[in-house]
This record gives C-alpha cells, structure tokens and sequence, in this order.
C-alpha cells in the first residue's frame, strides 16, 4: 500500500484529531503531506540547510505536543507555516548574536531557492542565486519572512498575514520596505541590463521590478480561516513572527 494512501480523503484536521486521540501514525501522515513546503520556507528564510533542518524539526515538535490547542479557526496547513515561521526567526535572531554571515557554500545554495533542482544546474542559475540569497540576507528578519512567503512561495497577502499573525497592512509593509531595500542590490539583475549576459528562463527566479522572483512550481494555498488565530499552539513554535 502507498505511503499515506490509508489516511486518503481524511483532512488534515481530522488527522489532527485523531493524533490528539492517540492514533500513533495520524501526525506522521501531517508531516508527510506538509513537511516540503515547511522545508522550502525555512531554507530560504534562514539561509542555511543545517539551521533550516533544526527550524522544521523544532517547530514539528512543537507541533505535535501543542496539537491539543488547536481549535480550528485557522487551516492546519497554516498554523504549520506560523510556527516554522517563528521557529526560523528565533534562530535567525538567536544566529546575530553569534555574528554568523549570510549562506556562502556553493553546495547548499544550489538548493536555496530551487530546493529540488538537480546540483547539475547551470553555473549562472548558481551565481544567481548567490546573490539573490545575500541580498535577503540583509535584510531585518520579519521583511524577509514575508517575502519568502508572499514573492517567493507565492502565498496571498492575506495567507501570509495568517501565518505571520500580523495584520495584511503590516505585511504589505514589510514587503514593500524589503523590496525597497533589495532594488539597489538585484537592479544590475534585471533584463536588458547590459551586464546581464543571460537572462534566465520565463518565469524562473526573475527579477521584475522591485519583487523577489518566485519559485516554480505549483502553489497549494490552503484554506486559511479568518478568525483569531491559534496564539497558543503557536508559542510552542517560538515567539511571534
């Protein structure tokens, strides 16, 4: 039988409450479906595979202890993405204590903003994503949260305000000083720049005005609710994004 195919047409909600009810492989199926995505946000969040490993394997810890105070007034899917999220940002504060530089080995950012890709990737695509990750790298922690998810993961502002559990506007803002703050950085990147030699493929990892090139592939969004969120549930995933 298909890995997860006895858990096929049960939500994640449900799955959720049968874990709280002791079915011992319900929250192993949750990880499973959702672990990908969780991964490709820590990753380009926090820079850095080791660090980004740590992240998701905290915040599906706290996941599975806080699983009890989930009470449904968002998608599982993102209270999953609001503690990963706080996770990563309390390691990214936690890491500017130590002084750590922003990723700079060329075999974990191969996978940076391409998780997925074949390390055979061609050596512009590498050089790329070189830069794009310094660029983030500057910035302030919560505008490059919501970067990642609005232009990198493709979420809607208002998923991504879920996630963060900040107001729309604030992440509007975020997004828009963090734009700002990376055109000086990335302008030598877009096309028809004489500097430019190649431009990449339509719609991979371009740079169009001021927004962080998205990455490929399809998006699920879940169905995020629009009541107040799990505050709880999301303290045992760090402090709040």
């Amino acid at each position: 039988m298909a890995e997860g195919a006895v858990y096929d047409g049960v939500s994640d909600r449900d799955l959720l409450a049968r874990h709280v009810e002791g079915d011992p492989d319900a929250f192993g199926e949750i990880v499973r479906r959702h672990r990908d995505r969780l991964w490709a946000v820590a990753l380009r969040t926090l820079g850095d595979r080791e660090e980004a490993a740590d992240a998701v394997q905290d915040a599906l810890v706290s996941a599975y202890r806080a699983a009890h105070t989930f009470r449904g007034q968002s998608a599982v899917t993102t209270w999953l993405h609001r503690i990963t999220v706080n996770a990563c940002l309390d390691r990214a504060r936690k890491a500017d204590t130590r002084k750590t530089s922003p990723v700079d080995d060329t075999e974990r950012l191969e996978h940076l903003l391409e998780p997925h890709e074949s390390a055979s990737a061609p050596a512009e695509r590498n050089d790329l994503h070189r830069q794009l990750i310094e660029a983030l790298g500057t910035l302030p922690h919560e505008q490059r949260a919501a970067l990642v998810l609005v232009d990198m993961q493709g979420y809607p502002v208002a998923e991504a305000a879920r996630i963060l559990d900040v107001p729309t506007g604030t992440v509007k803002s975020r997004c828009a000083r963090g734009r700002a703050r990376l055109l000086p950085l990335l302008t030598h990147l877009r096309p028809g720049n004489p500097d430019v030699e190649k431009e990449p493929a339509p719609g991979r990892n371009r740079v169009h005005g001021t927004s962080v090139p998205p990455a490929t592939g399809p998006h699920h969004r879940g169905p995020g609710g629009t009541g107040p969120s799990d505050s709880t549930a999301v303290k045992g995933g760090g402090g709040r994004a």
